[in-house]
């Protein structure tokens, strides 16, 4: 079994072996003068698993080649089975045509991975189930369910409302209240068709007054979303809002924004690098590495993935 790691999140490589209690495989990874990456396996892989951990939150495009540079050189290792984990996808919210004339990231992602030579592929809620579909071979969906529901019974108690911040999201927020038996509410939000990144929280449906709100999505980028349906809780008389996400890739002002909302404090992991630049104490960050590793050891020992958690991650 060899655990080989990228560059955008060397951290989290280092806790998951730390779990599995293996090493790191050594590799060169550099960069030439124009941008190349130069990639050298510095261990044999003949014959061996190998999981190539590289997350895409961050120098994305970096990321991606890099990654796939290491699963050329696997193969061409004679490794007997290739693992892309990948924490975070990155395209994985253009899983589809929202308009005419538009690519399908998702899809062309998955494809470079499977053609690079990865037999399997890793990751940790993606922003629709159905990116699973783009990949003929297993496709591994872990799910941080796991870790926001054992936080929230810990800190929040059972007497909270979760809240869907958009309709792509009822899903995610019916599994926390069913798991919980705890109510919903659902916001319809809508982005602005003049300015990018602009998103308006406009109707709210369930009753949050008086009430403990926990907003739950898959990531926040810019936390507009994030911070929008919070204050429209708050406007609907919410005693407090919290916020759970997976990903808290916080691009652009989106620590400026959760410091100055009505948020009590924003959940997220570290399937990327966080780094609110000292911009807010109301983030605080789970470690995926657990997870990531105990499904890693089913993978290589031919275990039930599923099975870790209960069929939970089946969406």
């Amino acid at each position: 079994m060899h655990l080989i790691s990228g560059r955008t999140h060397p951290e989290l490589a280092k806790e998951i072996a730390e779990h599995l209690n293996v090493k790191l495989s050594k590799v060169t990874l550099e960069d030439f003068a124009n941008g190349e990456i130069r990639v050298r396996l510095n261990e044999s892989v003949r014959g061996d698993d190998v999981f190539i951990i590289q997350t895409q939150g961050t120098l994305v495009h970096q990321a991606i080649f890099e990654q796939l540079l290491m699963i050329d050189a696997a193969k061409r290792a004679s490794a007997r089975s290739i693992t892309a984990v990948c924490p975070l996808l990155c395209y994985a919210r253009a899983d589809r045509k929202a308009a005419g004339r538009e690519p399908i990231g998702a899809r062309l992602i998955v494809d470079l991975l499977s053609q690079a030579g990865a037999d399997r592929i890793m990751s940790i809620d993606l922003h629709s189930g159905q990116t699973q579909g783009f990949f003929n071979g297993p496709f591994g969906h872990l799910i941080a369910m796991p870790l926001f529901r054992k936080y929230v019974v810990e800190h929040f108690g059972n007497d909270v409302v979760f809240v869907a911040p958009d309709a792509g999201r009822v899903k995610l927020a019916e599994r926390y209240s069913s798991k919980l038996d705890a109510p919903m509410a659902i916001i319809h939000k809508s982005r602005s068709a003049m300015e990018r990144n602009n998103v308006e929280a406009k109707h709210l449906i369930g009753d949050v007054k008086g009430k403990a709100c926990v907003i739950i999505d898959d990531m926040i980028d810019t936390a507009g979303t994030f911070c929008a349906a919070a204050d429209l809780l708050k406007e609907r008389g919410a005693k407090t809002v919290y916020g759970l996400a997976t990903h808290g890739i916080l691009s652009a002002d989106a620590s400026k924004r959760i410091e100055a909302s009505v948020f009590e404090k924003v959940i997220v992991t570290n399937t990327v690098p966080v780094d609110t630049h000292g911009l807010t104490n109301k983030v605080e960050v789970l470690s995926v590495a657990p997870l990531l590793a105990n499904a890693m050891q089913a993978v290589a020992t031919a275990s039930s993935v599923s099975a870790l958690f209960e069929g939970e991650n089946q969406i």
